[in-house]
């Protein structure tokens, strides 16, 4: 049975060719000082930094930059985000990148005018922000992550080995983003296939939860086939705009509250692939394909009805003449024969992990209470030993 729940989303889109023009209708709705934050500077390279300036200074803007934001931003580099934006006194941060620009965006939102250690009150505490918000908006180049569209801030803590998200409520989702797949084209190969198996993995990780008849459940089915036709299609051609448009808004889709709707939600995987991250720095997506099948594995015969469910619905497994598990581990097959042929990494150890980092990983994984089955440390350690 569908629970009750409340649903907002207060996020404008503007998607498309063309898109970065929705700043024009958003810019003047804020003050005159904009913090322009970005990553490691491709966007200056590919051109849509000029772009976005152009439009900055035609709608009479003070641009402050704050440059450098990493795939996995850290506790300092928010910090300096926080002492930019207050000398900036910034009406608006924008960001422009893929999902770690937006997520930094976000935590500096909410810790500009923070009284306390915003690691403590958001990382640790998980508390909600009570001083006033700088507003957000995003331009993105890279998808996979869904941050365009909602309240989810990942920041890591190298001296605590730790990499944590936290889920703000809707006054801290982004104002406006501007989504143009065309902005999307010059990732590199890797990027591009890890962004694609985040998405993957977001929409997963709200699917295996629940035993009931849900709404949220074919919505996810026909975001997963969606994805996994058109990640095929850009693995072969990167500037298929169909391709990449379809992808750009199934990750939107994916992460932005809406699917969640009815469900108890995972996350496992995140939290054991926020592990590897924190201990490695590698690539987020990357993180969670190497860990997801010794995981699922492990969880399938306490979810099996849903895991039967998922190959047949998603990966057209023919259920006849078999049982239960052997339909449910021809879909992990499936998944995994899919997961290869995109070029993802299914290891830690290709990662930078080994054996002697297990202790480490196993203090640096949450454990979560809303899938199929809840984790014991030693079980944790077992699926780390089978990812290397």
């Amino acid at each position: 049975m569908l629970g009750n729940f409340t649903y907002c989303n207060p996020t404008k889109i503007y998607f498309g060719k063309g898109a970065v023009d929705g700043l024009k209708e958003e810019l003047p709705k804020y003050g005159k000082n904009v913090l322009l934050v970005y990553g490691g500077g491709s966007v200056k390279r590919n051109g849509i930094y000029d772009k976005v300036v152009a439009i900055l200074k035609e709608c009479g803007k003070e641009v402050f930059e704050d440059a450098g934001v990493m795939p996995n931003p850290t506790v300092e580099k928010l910090a300096e985000g926080v002492q930019r934006a207050r000398a900036a006194k910034a009406d608006l941060i924008l960001a422009v990148g893929g999902g770690s620009v937006c997520d930094y965006a976000k935590a500096v939102s909410v810790s500009v005018n923070c009284d306390e250690d915003p690691w403590e009150k958001y990382y640790i505490r998980f508390e909600e922000p009570t001083c006033k918000i700088v507003p957000v908006g995003c331009v993105l180049t890279m998808v996979g992550t869904g941050s365009e569209m909602n309240g989810g801030s990942v920041i890591t803590n190298r001296a605590q080995k730790l990499k944590i998200g936290h889920v703000f409520g809707e006054e801290v989702f982004p104002k406006f983003s501007c989504l143009d797949p065309e902005y999307t084209y010059t990732l590199p190969e890797y990027q591009m296939v890890a962004g694609f198996y985040d998405i993957m993995s977001h929409i997963l990780e709200q699917y295996f939860s629940g035993t009931d008849d849900n709404t949220s459940d074919y919505l996810m089915e026909g975001l997963l086939r969606s994805l996994i036709h058109s990640a095929r299609i850009a693995k072969e051609a990167p500037k298929n705009y169909e391709a990449r448009s379809n992808i750009m808004w199934t990750a939107t889709w994916a992460l932005n509250t809406l699917v969640a709707k009815g469900k108890t939600t995972d996350w496992e995987v995140h939290m054991l692939g926020q592990a590897v991250g924190a201990l490695t720095d590698a690539t987020h997506g990357m993180t969670l394909a190497a860990v997801s099948m010794p995981y699922y594995r492990h969880i399938l015969p306490y979810g099996l009805p849903k895991f039967k469910r998922y190959a047949v619905n998603v990966w057209g497994v023919d259920p006849a003449g078999k049982t239960d598990e052997q339909v449910a581990q021809e879909g992990l097959a499936a998944m995994e024969s899919w997961m290869r042929g995109l070029g993802l990494v299914m290891n830690i150890t290709d990662l930078g992990a080994n054996e002697g980092m297990l202790d480490d990983l196993v203090k640096s994984t949450l454990i979560m209470q809303g899938g199929y089955k809840v984790l014991t440390p030693e079980e944790v350690r077992a699926i780390f030993k089978e990812s290397l």
